[in-house]
């Protein structure tokens, strides 16, 4: 199971991210989240950067990071984990 800390997010575009996950297996992958759905899911209070972060959090918790997929847009995981939204959106005290 990969660590947290060794989750490296950088914002390369305004709604576009890189994520880099370390580890004995190491992958990166480019993440899309427009901003009406940061937004919606941190209320406003945060930025994509924390919610792509938190987001992976979450998949890590779920399922390797190799075999998360390497390009996707944020609102996908909804279609694999039904209580992604819920769950990072209580992170952010919604």
């Amino acid at each position: 199971m990969v660590d947290v800390n060794d989750l490296v997010v950088k914002q390369t575009a305004p709604t576009v991210f890189e994520v880099s996950v370390a580890g004995p297996s190491p992958t990166t992958h480019r993440v899309t989240a427009s901003e009406e759905y940061v937004r919606s899911l941190t209320g406003g209070h945060a930025p994509g950067v924390e919610l792509v972060r938190k987001s992976f959090e979450f998949l890590l918790e779920r399922e390797p990071n190799t075999s998360i997929l390497r390009s996707f847009e944020l609102g996908v995981i909804q279609q694999y984990f039904p209580e992604y939204e819920q769950v990072v959106s209580a992170a952010f005290g919604d």
